[in-house]
């Protein structure tokens, strides 16, 4: 190797030399510390989780009445229409059943000669003329006469249906002219002013529930969220749906209307220990969420596992002890290790 090349290999081996050098210096320099940080911190203490459940529910009165006929005949007259407010005692249908009124006008007359017939005899028992056995005879048959009027009157009286309680009109399958039979829903009457939300509840939920209970009631499309209390609820589930009954009473729904949708929040069983924290305290980055507690006057960071968001609080159900310290107020800027200082 020439002179010239040695030179230039040993020329450019010192500069790289004394770069590294350089930059070994530049990076062991001490950086500035970092200022403390005055967060505010909570003690967390561990509770069981409960795992909840959401089932549909439908709102409804607690009065509500199905009209039927009970005879057959047709619909005269019905004064009342879809959405109807009507008092306890006002007409809703009238039925024309003119063999009803037939019946009465027999009924009567059989009457009529029964008693006629027992009076006769009467006056003949006090003249000998006759004997107590036919008496006794003719006073049971006017007995089974006015029986039959009786019944002839209550069935004339099925020709008119009245409103068993003040409500509306909530539902509407028939109208006049047409023909009514027995057992056949001609309205629905509700009364509004007291609600509750009927629920089909998983048996092995169901088991858990009893009534009193509390459970938390949601109807979206009218932004209505309450806890109502657990009115009734089905002894036995049905063998069908595997689904028990439950009906929850409301306070304060003016706002709703029977028919709508509703959820409902059942417990479940109680599942692993958790820590309820307000979501300020949480943060996210990436697909991982985590906190800062607060120990020994120094910001450590966690990295935990949410569970339910409720009211401003999330369970935190893995990454952290029962007594620590969390920050939640202050912790937007801390990094690991950073000194903080409490304050209140």
């Amino acid at each position: 190797m020439s002179y010239k090349h040695l030179f230039s290999a040993l020329l450019l081996f010192s500069l790289i030399t004394a770069a590294g050098c350089k930059e070994s210096a530049h990076q062991g320099a001490a950086k500035p510390p970092l200022p403390v940080a005055e967060v505010r911190v909570i003690t967390v203490a561990g509770q069981a989780s409960l795992r909840q459940n959401e089932v549909p529910g439908v709102v409804e009165s607690v009065r509500k009445a199905t009209i039927a006929a009970r005879i057959t005949g047709t619909i005269t007259e019905m004064p009342v229409a879809l959405g109807s407010v009507v008092k306890k005692g006002a007409l809703l249908i009238r039925i024309n059943a003119e063999e009803t009124t037939a019946r009465l006008s027999q009924a009567e007359a059989q009457l009529a000669q029964a008693q006629r017939n027992h009076a006769r005899e009467k006056r003949l028992l006090e003249k000998d003329a006759s004997t107590r056995e036919t008496v006794k005879s003719l006073e049971e048959a006017f007995r089974v006469a006015e029986a039959g009027v009786r019944e002839a009157r209550a069935m004339r009286g099925y020709t008119l249906i009245t409103a068993p309680f003040a409500g509306i009109i909530s539902q509407k399958m028939a109208n006049a002219g047409e023909l009514a039979t027995p057992g056949t829903p001609l309205l629905v009457l509700e009364n509004t002013e007291r609600l509750q939300v009927v629920a089909a509840a998983p048996e092995g939920l169901a088991l858990k529930i009893k009534k009193g209970d509390p459970l938390a009631v949601t109807v979206p499309a009218a932004g209505f969220s309450q806890t109502g209390t657990v009115a009734e609820i089905a002894p036995a589930a049905d063998p069908a749906s595997r689904t028990a009954l439950v009906k929850i009473r409301l306070s304060g729904a003016a706002a709703l209307q029977p028919g709508q949708y509703a959820r409902v929040r059942l417990p479940g069983a109680a599942g692993l220990t958790a820590f309820l924290v307000p979501e300020t305290a949480l943060s996210s980055f990436g697909q991982m969420e985590r906190l800062f507690v607060a120990d020994n006057g120094t910001a450590r960071l966690r990295l935990v596992r949410s569970g339910e968001h409720r009211e401003g609080q999330v369970e935190i159900l893995a990454g952290l002890n029962a007594g620590e310290q969390i920050v939640i107020q202050g912790g937007e800027r801390l990094v690991e290790g950073q000194a903080v200082r409490i304050v209140q």
